[in-house]
């Protein structure tokens, strides 16, 4: 007798239904596919009791004939392929044919919907798989889906539900996204009648990044727009200061999809590189357009996961144009401000009026009549009018200094040297041979002339303006290290980017007080000389052959047996990079040699990361372990906190810190320099209100 049996249409379903229906969310986000892909321009999603008691999703899309409401619940029944080969050009969020049955398997559905052509509307009701009324019905164009009593049938499902809370947390998450691949849809969502998410449905992504994420993050965006041969790339980066605790608030975009791809989060973490503090991440909205031939989206039951067929081209191009959004432009923070900050050249006065018009977040007035009821948009009123007017008032001030750069620099670079002789005239002339920090002024006053600035580069004008004796060549020394001027175009970037500054003295001998015509800057000394040292390390360790340091001592690394079976089969490698080892016993090996550039210190835990990855990957990334002994080198080599600087050290270690190709934060992510603009301060102290 025959034990293997085919099971009915209803037992189909509820196993399919285990796949694509997981929750609350599961459904919201089919039955809000099927609305986009019928060219919707207005979705409304309510929710009762976490959307375990009911899901309301109402769209303004082509509509169903009578004929194709029924059809809809028959297992793979779609209108999205005809043909096999249309299944390698799918341009739709939808295609198996699978979600509607099994839906109605597990709930009861109701769906009511009328045709674009206007013929009249048709009803149809459906309980755990089985069909329970089929009529006409009036009803507005488009399609409206009642699910009810989610999981009334599988009570073992109904028992493992989490929180309401949790469930509608879940389903704002993928609202989120679908609005975020969407912008020129209007999506509302309500939670027992309170309202969750509301956008306008204008096309503008930023509008729609203010309405998910808070006007705060809107603001502190940077676009990104790049193009190559097979990509398009287009959205929004959060500056680093900007940043959260998981990968969650990276959202990728596919063709107006929504994925997870660890190798696409991977890229813009590696582009915004040292930028970033330890274990914090950006919030980012990338969406990415390619022939559908260069996407597989059948890979994945619920089709959050695809598989590119240029994966590492993809990977390469968007960390490349990530890193070059950062490598231009002031990142800088300013504790308190919550204006953005330009990028690149400041603009002129109206220029930078134009592009600080606030009103890309308020729709038009014709879009608010058209929205009507059923979509709202974000209303502003008055909350930025008083604070624009303060930051405008400020802009006015700062551009009065613009308007003539020349006299101004010169007039500044007057007071700045006057201030400074003066001070080094009290510091280095007393009588006893001391100066107030207690070296000796003699030894002090040849740091002082080592360190001053070279004016090479001075006009004729501004060389009247310095005395005579800061002619001498720019050198600088901190301990036992020698860093050479790196005559590069991206340091004379960099130099750019980090405005001049002059120092007045030190907060706990730990952090360089500096100002400047925009305002007050607090720079960490130790985070300073560590991207200084970084650099400088890095480009040394790029440029050095293989080289191995013998070793009296010989090192001892004891493997496991998996380990010690990749080490054996790439001992040939390890030769080449310069690592000399010899079996020592079971499952261990002596080393004789290593690459002169391992830090002093961290030899063996190098080691034993190489063989890790050799196990993981079966390949080591010798650039990626060379970038983190130059971390650990300049850790290590960098001036400590509580280290009192004389004024030239400080000059010099601000001169060396400009010149650097990334001079905003340290090689673990912490920020450099921070601002205090000349209107941040005012205010604190009330002299502007």
């Amino acid at each position: 007798m025959a034990v293997i049996q085919v099971m009915d249409t209803q037992l189909a379903n509820l196993i399919a239904a285990g796949e694509v229906v997981e929750r609350p969310a599961s459904v919201v986000k089919e039955l809000v596919e099927n609305a986009i892909d019928a060219g919707s321009t207005r979705i409304e999603v309510h929710l009762e009791e976490g959307g375990l008691a009911s899901i309301r999703v109402v769209d303004n899309g082509c509509g169903m004939a009578k004929e194709d409401c029924r059809l809809a619940f028959e297992r793979h029944a779609t209108s999205k392929l005809k043909r096999e080969r249309d299944l390698a050009r799918i341009r739709t969020l939808g295609f198996r044919g699978e979600a509607l049955p099994s839906i109605a398997a597990v709930s009861r559905v109701e769906l009511k919907s009328t045709p674009k052509d206007g013929t009249g509307g048709t009803r149809i009701r459906i309980a755990g798989g089985k069909e329970e009324g089929y009529e006409p019905v009036a009803h507005p164009r488009g399609t409206e889906v009642i699910v009810s009593d989610l999981f009334y049938n599988t009570p073992a499902r109904l028992k493992y539900m989490k929180t309401i809370h949790t469930e509608v947390g879940h389903v704002s998450d993928v609202m989120n996204r679908l609005a975020l691949s969407h912008p020129d849809i209007a999506f509302l969502l309500t939670h027992n009648q309170k309202q969750l998410l509301r956008t306008s449905g204008n096309g503008d992504l930023l509008q729609v990044i203010a309405a998910v994420y808070g006007m705060n993050v809107a603001r502190n965006m940077v676009k990104i727009e790049a193009a190559s041969l097979d990509f398009t790339l287009f959205g929004y980066l959060a500056k680093p200061e900007i940043t959260r605790a998981s990968r969650t608030y990276i959202s990728t975009l596919v063709n107006g999809r929504y994925i997870r791809n660890m190798g696409l989060v991977n890229a813009i973490l590696r582009g915004y590189h040292t930028l970033l503090p330890i274990n914090r991440y950006p919030i980012a909205v990338l969406a990415l357009e390619m022939e559908p031939t260069l996407v597989d989206v059948n890979v994945h039951p619920a089709k959050l996961e695809v598989r590119f067929s240029k994966d590492q081209e993809l990977y390469g191009f968007v960390e490349q144009e990530v890193k070059n959004v950062w490598s231009r432009g002031r990142l800088i923070p300013e504790p308190g401000r919550q204006r953005p900050t330009s990028f690149g050249p400041r603009p002129k006065k109206n220029e930078y009026q134009a592009s600080m018009d606030w009103s890309l977040f308020v729709p038009a007035q014709d879009e608010r009549k058209e929205a009507g009821n059923h979509v709202g948009v974000m209303d502003s009123g008055n909350i930025f009018s008083d604070r624009e007017k303060a930051w405008n008032r400020e802009e006015e001030r700062a551009f009065k200094w613009s308007e003539q750069p020349e006299k101004r620099d010169l007039e500044w670079k007057r007071e700045m040297v006057k201030a400074r002789d003066e001070d080094e005239v009290a510091t280095y002339s007393s009588q006893d041979g001391l100066s107030y920090d207690g070296y000796q002024s003699d030894r002090d006053a040849d740091y002082v002339s080592e360190h001053r600035t070279s004016t090479d580069v001075l006009s004729e004008e501004e060389r009247q303006v310095f005395p005579s004796n800061l002619a001498e060549p720019h050198r600088s020394e901190y301990g036992k290290h020698e860093c050479k001027e790196v005559e590069s175009q991206e340091a004379c970037e960099g130099s750019m980017r980090v405005p001049e500054m002059y120092p007045l003295g030190q907060l706990h001998g730990t952090y360089i007080l500096a100002q400047n015509p925009d305002g007050m800057f607090m720079i960490d000394q130790h985070a300073a000389q560590e991207r200084i040292f970084y650099e400088y390390f890095l480009d040394k360790l790029r440029e050095e052959a293989v080289e191995s340091q013998e070793l009296l001592i010989p090192i001892t690394l004891e493997l496991t047996a998996a380990e010690a079976a990749a080490v054996e089969e790439y001992r040939d490698w390890f030769e080449r990079v310069g690592v000399h080892m010899e079996p020592f016993g079971t499952n261990s090996y002596i080393i004789r040699s290593h690459p002169r550039w391992l830090p002093r210190g961290e030899e063996e835990a190098i080691l034993r990361e190489m063989v890790e990855m050799l196990l993981m990957t079966k390949k080591v990334d010798v650039v990626k372990l060379r970038e983190a002994a130059a971390i650990t080198m300049s850790c290590k080599a960098a001036i400590k906190a509580n280290r009192y600087l004389t004024h030239a050290e400080m000059e010099a270690l601000i001169e060396r810190l400009r010149r650097t190709t990334s001079p905003f934060t340290c090689p673990h992510g912490r920020p450099i320099i921070i601002h205090f603009s000349t209107y941040d301060i005012e205010k604190m102290f009330k002299r502007v209100m």
